[in-house]
């Protein structure tokens, strides 16, 4: 088995930085982790020289779409490993493809694609691990669809939903609290061990709670397309009723993530929002669509036939109508430096929120997320600013990730 030490470089653990780290992996997973002087060189190791670099954790994206013009809801599997590259070189090297609005059909092609990927997935082509698929539409509030196709939204029914659960690939399972169904949807999920979110709703504080007591946990893309004070006052009249966001914030086991590529939500937003959750029940996600390394221009969100348009500017993605916003074109790798260089959190902070913070929501922190014996050896080599300078994807060098390669 091929050994590597990663020697000199400062190592982001997941409650402190550890200067002079010396990481000894054993093939695809993490031996030991400590100070040089503390840790043996093994015989015949290959050694990583860190100096003057960071070493953090691979990064895990709860909630994306496409990038390099490929959308998982493309349904095939050339689609999801073009995804799947454009955004390990980004630093994910664990992420959740992440369903659209769409038809029955479209949405089981994306599972059996993901599916099929996951299953052949080995390191003579480095992916990112893809444990299942976030299910995430169709099963939106009618006037929270946001940038979905309005067309291929619906409420769920047992008859449909099943058919995904039935392949035991769902890991995170999404839906608009207040829709019809969306009880035995939650119960069903629960059922199948999935992290259950609720998002593009429109649901009031006791809509929340009847969800909460049904396994619900998490909230989708914080104060985007969910449900607000203002919202609800139109949607039930006096007196006003507490959104999405109080309860997220009063109930202490809800976690949420934001889209911190500048665009979605201002700083001050991005500051609260750390301020008030902490790094452990905040995510940063990435909600990517096709757009990411591409250049301007437009572009379909969701299937490549029928999905809905938008355009992008090389810095966000836009609706057609020009005012609205319609997913990030940006990596995670840029979603953590914001954090970073925006708000107050600190390198180890920013870090969590996209690898441990997220591996411990969706139930696989034994297996990744933060530097630690026994789990796999996906790493980063981050530069001062946290800018990727080499990803290593269970254990392998990934030949065009990073700004040396």
């Amino acid at each position: 088995m091929n050994t590597t030490v990663f020697v000199g470089g400062t190592a982001i653990l997941a409650d402190r930085l550890l200067p002079d780290a010396r990481i000894v992996c054993e093939g695809e997973t993490i031996q030991s982790v400590g100070s040089g002087h503390d840790v043996d060189l093994p015989t015949g190791a290959k050694v990583v020289d860190c100096q003057g670099q960071l070493v953090a954790p691979g990064y895990i994206d709860l909630h994306v779409h496409g990038g390099l013009g490929a959308d998982f809801m493309d349904g095939t599997e050339e689609a999801v490993r073009t995804v799947c590259r454009a955004h390990l070189r980004h630093g994910t090297t664990t992420l959740f493809p992440t369903s659209t609005t769409g038809s029955q059909a479209q949405i089981m092609a994306m599972i059996h694609a993901c599916q099929a990927v996951s299953a052949t997935n080995n390191n003579d082509t480095p992916l990112p691990t893809l444990p299942g698929i976030h299910l995430y539409g169709p099963f939106f509030a009618e006037d929270k669809v946001g940038c979905h196709s309005v067309e291929g939204r619906r409420a769920p029914t047992a008859e449909e939903f099943r058919h995904y659960f039935a392949y035991d690939f769902v890991r995170i399972a999404t839906c608009a609290a207040e829709l019809p169904g969306a009880a035995e949807f939650y119960q069903a999920a629960r059922q199948h061990n999935c992290f259950i979110t609720c998002g593009h709703s429109n649901a009031s504080w006791t809509e929340m709670q009847r969800a909460f007591e049904l396994g619900m946990r998490h909230v989708d893309h914080f104060w985007c397309a969910m449900s607000s004070i203002t919202s609800l006052r139109q949607r039930f009249g006096a007196p006003m009723q507490a959104s999405m966001a109080e309860f997220v914030l009063m109930q202490e086991e809800m976690s949420t993530e934001v889209i911190a590529d500048g665009w979605h939500l201002s700083d001050q937003l991005l500051e609260f929002a750390f301020r008030m959750l902490g790094p452990s029940r905040l995510c940063l996600v990435t909600d990517c669509n096709r757009a990411l390394d591409m250049p301007p221009g437009q572009y379909r969100f969701g299937n490549i036939h029928d999905g809905s348009w938008l355009r992008s500017d090389g810095r966000v993605g836009w609706a057609p109508d020009g005012n609205s916003l319609a997913s990030s074109v940006v990596g995670i790798d840029f979603m953590v430096r914001h954090m970073f260089q925006h708000t107050s959190a600190n390198a180890v902070q920013a870090v969590r929120m996209a690898s441990l913070t997220p591996a411990e929501r969706t139930g696989i922190a034994d297996q990744t997320g933060s530097l630690a014996p026994g789990k796999r050896a996906d790493l980063l080599l981050l530069n001062s600013e946290l800018e990727v300078q080499a990803v290593y994807c269970c254990g392998r060098r990934v030949p065009d990730a990073g700004q040396d390669s």
